[in-house]
């Protein structure tokens, strides 16, 4: 059967119009043996069509047992019958197209294992000579590492090009092929005989291919907005840039032979050649580290860390049952040999450690005593009621999932030395795929497209959520003036619709990264990242997971930072050192504050929604955190369980388990589903799912997955629910939770990290409001709340808050003694809107004694007089006894000359003698305004007390008169 050789994607970017998914369904369904994604310089998009590939084969296998079962009941088949049509299963063929420096193309296509290898060799050589997005390769790197490669060329792509595939058919012999494709020109017949001339005569076989860059005709309209987009030009200006019909599709064998009649042996040859391709993405093996040490086996060392940390955890003695987990834990992790992923994360959170960074293990098997006993995470696996296998499954076999938070200030730190220990070609950062959404899809579709900015801004403006998919119907266009009748407006929005999913580029991970044992780049090429010192894989998490390559998330979060700043705080002023697991545990006062809802800054349940559920959940133990940080999420809200779990824990409401089995899941939060394992469970016991079905869920549970497909399950959890004899109105909700985490998952494990961090920001909160002031103030920016209202919520809990001082302030806020046994709180340089990090610094290591005025800093730490004048508006120097306009009005007397050349060396700059003024005072409104336009908060007074005896009645108002 015929394979098309050469297909482009929409992982070129801005050029294809067709899903890689999209190539593999429409080659079933045409009949052909395989199809080559080969895009331009990249192999991004070869596992989704890869995926989907091994899907449909799925799907064909299941229909053909149901078939077998449904025959063996029947009248036997008189004779067999040729395949069915939706019998066909397409293979991927991984490929590439290499387009070279000077403009000759090539499709790259790995024959088997080893050429796989050259091909993402050759890419990440290419990638790596250019910035984020390029590829610079030559003949020459091709000539050396082509090796394994099946190379098609494309004819005429450059000039001399009949040179140059002479050179590579001396390198390459019969692996050298000349394409044939049609340019449907109406001058094909000619272009054919003439290259199959030249073929002859340079001793090339010839292949046909259709080259397409579109799966079906229809998607024409898209390829030539995708080119209006890439150009920056309207459609109606794309000229010759445009397609001139929608011929360049997939096609069928039928079809390839009519269009190359006379010529059907390149027909022949192309199906002859995909036969020779037997590589397949499924011979990928990734050979993570072994993470031997000092010739010690990783079980062996494993083994060690762990009883040391257990006895570290446990200095009394670890209780049996801990133990015995451990043991099973361990014996688990020798069987699918994953100790080296474990030791991996250990020594990555070692070395962070050995640095004084603040870190926090999470994930599934995170959720584990070896994890706990390894230093990574801090929560003890007592609490939660999952077990190992759910996360790091003999059945399932896939990879643990354990994420690493750090400071989101020294991340770097981290990422870097992964970099150096395992280096650039063995260690590399996931990449993201940036899809179009709708707002991007209507700004840059409706450019393209001619429409008027103000229109594109009266279209986005209709556009709400994260999300942000739906777009306006007619009745909403016409309400915001628009008329929806309008030719080019409503073609404009099916464009848009049809475009959102689109990729547009690469971007990379937060912190996902591969590592490999040997070449991590004969695995998957690697390229630059737009950031400095980056390097990326072009494959992203869901992508590495479908070929179960393992990965290490290495995460910032900010109120890690903050703690640690908290812990050091303590440390300086109260001379005890804490870290997340040895703060006190289950204190009284911390619940009852939380009761309370004050809970301004505390990780996780700050936001308006927590705030508001917490006095109704009063959380009295740390599992309380846990179900506290779960339940306000989108699958809890969006399953409506929230009210029937609040119900059941005041007593409103009897707590019933539609069954012991699902009682047994659902014990922990009072018989309501509210953490992701929680509803897998579910579909497996409650609705019959299998642990294949039941994997296809979870995987499309991922958080905030671009093409989830949670929905599609929806018809077979109801019925096997009802099948078992469910309530329907149970069932629903239960899905509708599901669907809920297709937006955004919360696992128990994740739960219980996060509400360790909740538990320990809130701890500090109680009992140092002004530490935690004073760390939150200098994690900024994180949260939800600005710099004014954290300072009014420590004053409120009686913290000193001191103003920004020439003489007193240095960058960060700091503690210092109130003159009453405490500690004030004095704002920093960080709070002054202009001032940077090391002009700050220079300001108080020149400091001395003390600064008199602005002129005296200016000569003393050779500050710019402009920095001065930001410094005199935040009304730093009424220390030295300078008032805001008095400071300002010395600060702008000073001026920096441009130096001339006779004076360059003597003349560093000037100050003006000016007269004695006397400016008026400042009124207090004054005041406050010119602090929040310097500060953004004011320590005189709230905004609104101004006001307050305009807004208050006079005494005796509104009473009857006697």
């Amino acid at each position: 059967m015929f394979a098309e050789l050469s297909a482009t994607s929409n992982f070129t970017f801005l050029t294809g119009a067709a899903h890689p998914e999209e190539y593999m369904e429409r080659a079933a369904s045409l009949g052909l043996a395989g199809v080559a994604v080969a895009d331009a310089n990249s192999v991004a998009g070869i596992v989704r069509a890869h995926a989907r590939a091994r899907e449909i084969a799925r799907q064909v296998r299941e229909r053909q047992a149901l078939e077998a079962s449904e025959g063996r009941h029947g009248p036997p088949a008189p004779r067999p019958a040729p395949p069915p049509a939706w019998a066909n299963t397409p293979r991927l063929i991984p490929a590439a197209r290499l387009v070279l420096r000077d403009g000759l193309t090539l499709t790259a296509l790995p024959g088997d294992r080893r050429g796989w290898a050259r091909l993402c060799r050759l890419l990440t050589l290419g990638r790596r000579r250019a910035a984020k997005g390029g590829c610079d390769l030559t003949l020459a790197d091709v000539l050396e590492g082509a090796g394994g490669l099946y190379l098609i060329l494309h004819p005429e792509s450059a000039p001399g090009w009949q040179r140059q595939a002479r050179r590579l058919r001396d390198r390459l012999g019969d692996r050298l092929h000349l394409l044939l494709n049609p340019h449907y020109d109406g001058r094909d017949p000619a272009r054919f005989e003439r290259l199959a001339g030249i073929a002859a005569r340079l001793g090339l076989p010839t292949v046909a291919a259709a080259c397409p860059i579109l799966h079906r005709a229809r998607r024409r309209r898209m390829a030539d907005v995708l080119s209006a987009i890439r150009l920056g030009v309207t459609v109606d200006r794309l000229g010759r840039a445009a397609l001139p019909n929608a011929e360049t599709r997939l096609r069928a064998e039928a079809e390839m032979r009519r269009l190359f009649k006379g010529h059907e042996d390149a027909v022949d040859r192309a199906a002859a050649l995909a036969a020779r391709l037997t590589f397949s993405l499924d011979e990928l093996r990734h050979d993570y580290p072994s993470e031997a040490e000092d010739g010690e086996p990783p079980a062996a060392r494993l083994r060690r860390l762990a009883e040391a940390g257990l006895d570290r955890r446990y200095p009394q003695g670890a209780p049996e049952r801990v133990r015995s987990i451990m043991e099973h834990e361990l014996a688990l992790i020798a069987r699918l040999r994953y100790e080296p992923y474990f030791l991996t994360v250990h020594d990555v959170v070692a070395f962070a450690r050995s640095r004084g960074i603040l870190c926090q293990g999470r994930g599934s098997a995170a959720n584990s005593v070896v994890c706990y006993c390894l230093g990574v995470t801090s929560v003890s696996p007592e609490i939660g009621t999952m077990v190992f296998e759910r996360f790091v499954s003999e059945a399932r076999d896939e990879p643990p999932d354990i994420d690493v938070d750090f400071e989101h200030e020294r991340r770097e730190e981290v990422i870097q030395w992964i970099y150096a220990r395992y280096g650039r070609h063995r260690a590399g950062l996931c990449a993201t795929v940036i899809h179009y959404r709708a707002k991007r899809a209507i700004r840059e579709v409706g450019r393209a497209m001619g429409l008027s900015e103000d229109l594109l801004s009266a279209l986005t403006s209709q556009i709400w959520g994260a999300g942000g998919a739906r777009l306006p119907d007619a009745a909403r266009l016409a309400e915001v003036g628009l008329d929806p009748r309008d030719r080019r407006l409503a073609l404009t929005l099916d464009l848009v619709n049809e475009i959102i999913g689109f990729p547009r580029h690469l971007s990379q991970h937060v912190g996902g990264f591969v590592i490999a044992e040997g070449r991590l780049d004969e695995l998957v090429p690697i390229e630059n990242a737009a950031m400095e010192d980056r390097t990326v894989i072009c494959w992203d998490k869901d992508d590495i997971d479908t070929l179960g390559i393992l990965k290490v998330d290495v995460l910032a979060l900010g109120m890690l930072s903050c703690l640690r700043r908290a812990f050091d705080l303590l440390a300086d002023h109260h001379g005890t050192r804490y870290g997340l697991a040895t703060l006190p545990p289950e204190d009284g006062a911390v619940y009852e504050m939380l009761g309370r809802a004050d809970s301004l800054g505390v990780f996780q349940v700050e936001s308006r929604a927590q705030m508001n559920f917490l006095p109704r959940m009063r959380p009295r133990c740390f599992y309380d955190l846990v179900i506290q940080v779960a339940i306000i999420r989108p699958g809890p809200i969006q399953g409506d369980m929230v009210h029937p779990f609040i119900r059941r824990r005041n007593g409103e409401e009897a707590v019933r388990f539609p069954s012991d089995e699902l009682g047994r899941v659902l014990g922990k939060t009072l018989g309501v589903p509210l953490f992701q394992e929680q509803a897998m469970q579910i579909a497996i016991i409650g609705a019959g799912f299998s642990p294949e079905e039941a994997d296809r869920l979870r995987r499309s549970l991922a958080t905030f997955k671009k093409h989830g497909n949670v929905s599609e399950f929806r018809d077979r959890f109801l019925r096997g629910m009802r099948g078992n004899g469910y309530d329907m109105d149970f069932a629903e909700r239960c899905f509708s939770q599901i669907e809920g985490f297709g937006s955004y998952g919360f696992p128990e494990s994740h739960a219980a990290s996060f509400a360790l961090l909740v538990y320990a920001s809130a701890w500090i909160k109680c009992h140092h409001p002004g530490v935690f002031a004073c760390a939150l103030l200098n994690a900024q920016p994180m949260g939800f709340y600005a710099p004014a209202q954290i300072v009014r919520d420590a004053r409120e809990h009686g913290v000193t808050v001191r103003p920004v001082c020439i003489n007193a302030s240095c960058w960060d806020n700091t503690l210092e003694p109130d003159g009453r046994g405490g500690l004030a709180l004095r704002l920093g340089f960080r709070q002054v809107r202009g001032l940077a990090r090391d002009e700050a610094d220079w300001i108080a290591a020149a400091r001395g004694n003390g600064y008199r005025g602005p002129e005296d800093v200016w000569r003393r730490a050779g500050v710019a007089p402009a920095l001065l004048a930001r410094l005199a508006e935040a009304d730093a120097f009424a220390a030295p006894g300078l008032s805001r306009r008095d400071a300002l009005w010395q600060a702008r007397a000073i001026r920096d000359p441009e130096p001339l050349p006779l004076f360059a060396r003597d003349l560093d700059g000037e100050r003006i003698d000016e007269p004695a003024a006397t400016l008026p005072e400042m009124s207090l409104g004054e005041e406050m305004i010119e602090d929040y336009a310097a500060l953004r908060l004011s320590l005189r007074a709230h905004p609104l007390a101004l006001l307050r005896p305009i807004l208050t009645p006079p005494r005796g108002h509104g009473q009857s008169r006697a």
